[in-house]
């Protein structure tokens, strides 16, 4: 069967360059713009059909893990073992199979790490590259202290054992972060197989390497040694998805594109020190072995209570972090039906619940907890969960009710990452002088938008589960464009950066790449995977289709595709299909080009109806000569006083001198009438009734400077100060998609005085100075300043502002972190 599907493959990928070929244009410069999208998607299928669902013979694979780990807090290691049962759930014949060893990225013979570049990150284009020749090299001391770190602990797996369910060895090979295991019978499809692995590794430190979990260390706490806060995610030996596009999704993790997992069952012990609470995936199993009776009471009072209650407060944390304990805890949970699992542990974490009731009484209950030290102070007490909560009920009504028991918010040293039920973010309070906490406006910001942004990812890709590894926009540009809508609900005055008018200095950028290019290869992952796609689809739902119909199929799209794995062409699909508009165009501009929105009004003229009536175009024609300027001679000959000679002499005067040229004689009319006499009846009536209305006929005339096709929204103002809106649609461009001419036709007493294109800011022009006719004086700024020395808190300020207000990061910012 696997032969079968890449012939299928193959056969596809000629179709679509021979239908490319069949249609390429030969002759003139002529762009289809609307050229169907079909001819560049993968062929429909029995998997995936035409209409972007799951076809009728859609199969996903499942894996079950069962868990023992234990966290080691002197050594900052994890020691684990754990039975897998796989499930072949596809038509194919398994020979071997693929798993994940994401810690192996942090060995310093990782391709990760070998392929590094100078200063950090290799996306800096050549325009950076030239602006730095000749200066000297500076060395970043993230950059050092990474590689110190790496130098000094031994990171990556230490695989122990991989045996069948007998004990038998199983024979396994690593490559980098990928390890193949070999299976001593090929697996049928419909049959699964269980095996064992023992392993162990040692946690980084999140700050020393940028990675997506580690632990952080506190050395000024009053315990001897200080505390830690450990985040736990990409633990343990995980399955590569194996699916009907790919096969296997073994893609070597180098750090940017994230995760391709497959859906199963969880049961996990976790062993901690006894003094430690707690976060992870799934519904805890044994309460009554890790919390007290009053920690158990406050849950259970958090369920239904209007306002959060705390299961450890701030005085029983702070008091907790003082000590230490060599004793332990177990801690139990199960996760039914999640793609991946998480956790988090510390002696510092305080934690408050509230219970959430969604869609009825007859739904489950959800639990929003948060977790946070000290350092968190009154930001989380009063942002985390309420931030979780309100997520919770924005994205359901685009999707569906969320479907686990618990959303929980970690606070940690990642800036912000996402797993089923669970996310890690950053911010923090700011120690004073006097001992007291307190925020920055810009730390509030970033915590709610972060907490919105990390629990709907909950959503995409947690369960519409799209391919990160591939499609990076798939999860985080649709989930960047919801967040916005859910900030937006929550406060507008908060920058959410996914307006058109966010993404007008990208789109016009050097170093932008089609969104479509594959998460490793992205020049500004920001820009490219968040910020545009979420644009791009705020345009479709407020410009293009509208809410009504954009709502319509979004939710559907996630419907359709929850607990399953979506690739582009179903989500495009399935937008078409379900709002019933043509939207090929859009999916191609915006997707697959980097073409950018720059409409330019060139001209308009405004017409009159020739009716061929000498008796009315004769006098338009004379009232438009004498609208025209005096002549600057004859002004000033006027003001000389040079008396004209037909004044002079006026025996030299005729019929000429006292009638113009648009005096009418019966020549004229007798030809009008002859004109009349050979019109038909509705060309004469037509004709009639034009010049009793005596509109105005203006031709506005439009250049496509940018490439991208997109509708030409007007704000038409008139003489009498009232404006017009117009809304015209993409098709324009259609035959001639590098300019077009659009006739307007106003009332007698509606006289065009101005047009404005895309007044509002729609659609991400980059250039708002040709949007205006007549041109206008465009407003700016001339700023007087003194250079300052960048101090710590400067640049700290700095930082918060980007994270906060520009989703679009700048190049500087680490490919490990899935920041807000």
């Amino acid at each position: 069967m696997l032969k079968q599907l890449i012939t299928i493959t193959m056969l596809s990928f000629l179709a679509i360059a021979s239908a490319n070929a069949a249609i390429s244009q030969t002759k003139g410069d002529f762009e289809d713009k609307f050229r169907q999208l079909d001819e560049s998607l993968p062929t429909p299928n029995v998997y995936r059909n035409a209409a972007g669902e799951p076809g009728h013979k859609y199969w996903q694979q499942q894996v079950d893990y069962k868990i023992k780990a234990k966290l080691n807090e002197e050594k900052r290691r994890i020691e684990a073992s754990q039975t897998i049962t796989y499930h072949n759930n596809s038509p194919d014949t398994l020979k071997y199979l693929w798993m994940q060893l994401d810690q192996n990225k942090f060995r310093n013979d990782s391709l990760s790490a070998m392929t590094t570049t100078f200063g950090g990150i290799g996306n800096r284009g050549p325009a950076t590259a030239a602006a730095s020749a000749g200066k000297a090299a500076q060395l970043s001391l993230g950059a050092l202290r990474r590689q110190q770190f790496t130098e000094d602990n031994v990171l990556g797996y230490d695989i122990q054992s991989v045996t069948d369910k007998s004990g038998n060895k199983l024979k396994f090979t690593i490559v980098g972060t990928n390890m193949r295991i070999d299976l001593p019978n090929s697996l049928k499809p419909g049959k699964k197989i269980v095996f064992n692995l023992d392993y162990a590794f040692n946690i980084v430190e999140e700050d020393a390497v940028s990675a997506r979990s580690g632990y952080e260390h506190f050395p000024d706490d009053e315990r001897e040694g200080g505390n830690d806060i450990f985040l736990l995610a990409q633990w343990y030996p995980r399955l590569h998805a194996y699916t009907d596009y790919e096969a296997w999704t073994n893609k070597e993790f180098i750090g940017r594109g994230e995760f391709t997992l497959e859906f199963g069952n969880y049961d996990v012990e976790l062993t901690v020190p006894a003094d430690h609470i707690v976060s992870s995936t799934g519904a805890l199993q044994n309460p009554r072995d890790v919390l007290t009776s009053t920690q158990r009471k406050r849950l259970e009072q958090a369920k239904d209570a209007e306002r959060i209650v705390f299961v450890v407060t701030a005085e029983e944390a702070l008091e907790n972090e003082k000590e230490g304990t060599d004793k332990s805890k177990t801690w139990k949970f199960s996760a039914k039906n999640v793609r991946d699992f998480a956790w988090a542990s510390s002696r510092k974490f305080m934690w408050d619940a509230r219970g959430h009731q969604q869609g009825g009484d007859d739904q489950p209950l959800v639990m929003a907890m948060s977790f946070y030290p000290k350092e968190g102070g009154d930001l989380w007490k009063k942002y985390s969960t309420e931030s979780i909560i309100q997520t919770l009920e924005v994205y359901s009504r685009f999707s569906f009710d969320y479907p686990y028991p618990v959303a929980q918010s970690v606070n940690g040293p990642v800036g912000g990452m996402e797993y089923p039920m669970i996310t890690f973010n950053g911010p923090r309070t700011e120690l004073q002088k006097d001992g007291s906490r307190t925020y920055s406006q810009a730390e509030k910001r970033f915590l709610i938008g972060v907490v919105i942004h990390e629990i709907g990812h909950i959503y995409f890709p947690m369960i519409v589960n799209s391919d990160e590894r591939q499609w990076t926009w798939m999860d985080e540009g649709l989930n960047s464009f919801l967040d916005g809508v859910a900030g937006r609900e929550w406060d507008p005055t908060i920058p959410w950066g996914v307006e058109p008018r966010d993404i007008v200095a990208y789109m016009k950028s050097s170093t932008q790449v089609p969104i479509m290019t594959q998460s490793d290869s992205v020049l500004r992952l920001g820009p490219n995977a968040y910020t545009k796609p979420a644009a791009a689809l705020n345009i479709l739902r407020e410009t293009i289709l509208g809410r009504e119909l954009f709502d319509f199929a979004f939710k559907e799209y996630a419907q359709r595709w929850k607990y399953k794995r979506p690739t582009p062409s179903d989500f495009f699909r399935t937008m078409e299909e379900a709002s019933g508009v043509d939207l090929d165009w859009f999916w191609r501009g915006w997707f697959y080009t980097t073409d950018h929105v720059d409409i330019s009004l060139d001209s308009i003229y405004k017409l009159r109806l020739d009716t061929l009536d000498p008796d009315i175009d004769f006098d338009r024609l004379r009232q438009e000569e004498l609208d025209k300027p005096l002549s600057l001679t004859d002004e000033r000959n006027k003001a000389e006083g040079r008396e004209l000679w037909v004044n002079r002499f006026s025996d030299i005067t005729d019929f000429y001198d006292e009638n113009d040229r648009f005096t009418v004689t019966n020549k004229e009319r007798n030809k009008y009438q002859k004109f009349l006499s050979k019109l038909k009846p509705w060309e004469k009536a037509t004709l009639e009734r034009a010049v009793a209305e005596d509109k105005n006929y203006y031709v506005l005339e439009f250049s496509n400077l940018g490439g991208l096709v997109m509708p030409i929204i007007l704000e038409l103002t008139f003489a009498d100060g009232t404006t017009e809106n117009q809304y015209i649609p993409a098709e324009i461009w259609r035959r001639t998609p590098k300019a077009v001419s659009k006739m307007i036709i106003t009332d007698k007493d509606k006289e065009l005085v101005s047009v404005t294109v895309d007044p509002r800011w729609e659609t991400a022009d980059v250039d708002v100075n040709n949007n205006h006719y007549p041109r206008k004086i465009i407003p700016s700024r001339i700023e007087a300043y003194k250079t300052k020395k960048r101090t710590g808190k400067v640049y700290r300020d700095i930082m918060q502002d980007i994270k906060t207000e520009a989703k679009s990061y700048d190049d500087s910012t680490t490919e490990d972190e899935d920041s807000n």
